[in-house]
């Protein structure tokens, strides 16, 4: 087992019992029944047989976070789900990211809801990984707690595990940038670099508060992002960035280098 520096201990598990816990912990965080998983025990120990690792982190004796990769083609890696308790995400990562590295991985990918905007900022900001791909309805209908009642559109991100993260060069912030579109609340939703070298598009403070509360509007926010993000992605933008008050940055790239 890996000791963190918060005293958290992470290690890869395989055993029935430590996989049956991974089951019931995402539960917990999807919402769902224990007897209804999003990702049953079973197809766990599975995936680890295949090759695939199942990480999990422990505070003490308790189930703290977990995360579950598996390969993919030309020294790819694939994140199917992670979750943590807060202040545990990076670690969680990181421990990934080694398992990765060791059996001679360059890249991992996974998706994640581009309307939460902590995500993006944990995904953009603090890991260096970037947005490659934007996908409508991703999933189809969800029935979990957290996304029952939305459109289930994904932004894929793509993290180079042999590097550091570093600023993309882009401005992060829009600035005096002109609109070009307005959000559900009647507020600017993005705005356009002149020169076109970036394109930022705003989300709401707290998508799954807002879906808890008021589901069409929230629907309403899906729609808005997606025209945003498809057109831009469509001319060749990559999500590079995220601001602590819930701006993207979108950036054209090559290569992974923006420009």
């Amino acid at each position: 087992m890996t000791l963190t520096e918060t005293g958290v201990g992470i290690r890869t598990v395989h055993d029935v019992a430590g996989l049956a816990a991974v089951t019931d912990y995402f539960s917990d965080v999807w919402q769902t029944p224990r007897t209804a998983p999003p990702y049953p025990a079973e197809v766990l120990h599975s995936l680890v047989h295949a090759g695939g690792a199942v990480h999990a982190a422990y505070d003490g004796t308790r189930l703290a976070g977990a995360a579950v990769a598996v390969f993919g083609p030309d020294r790819d890696t694939y994140s199917l789900v992670a979750a943590a308790d807060q202040g545990l995400g990076y670690a969680v990562k990181r421990a990934q990211r080694a398992w990765a590295l060791e059996r001679g991985a360059t890249t991992m990918r996974w998706t994640f809801d581009p309307l939460v905007g902590r995500n993006a900022r944990f995904n953009l900001a603090k890991l260096g990984a970037t947005g490659t791909e934007y996908l409508v309805d991703f999933y189809g209908p969800m029935a979990d707690g957290v996304n029952d009642g939305d459109e289930s559109d994904r932004l894929t991100v793509t993290w180079d595990l042999t590097a550091d993260a570093v600023p993309s060069g882009a401005p992060l912030v829009p600035g005096d940038a002109p609109a070009s579109h307005r959000g559900p609340d009647g507020e600017v939703l993005a705005r356009r670099d002149p020169g076109d070298r970036a394109v930022w598009c705003r989300v709401p403070e707290d998508v799954v508060r807002l879906r808890a509360a008021d589901p069409a509007l929230a629907l309403r926010w899906r729609y808005a992002v997606r025209e945003v993000f498809t057109a831009a992605f469509a001319e060749g933008f990559r999500a590079v960035g995220m601001s602590r008050d819930g701006w993207y940055t979108l950036a054209r790239t090559t290569e992974g280098t923006t420009v």
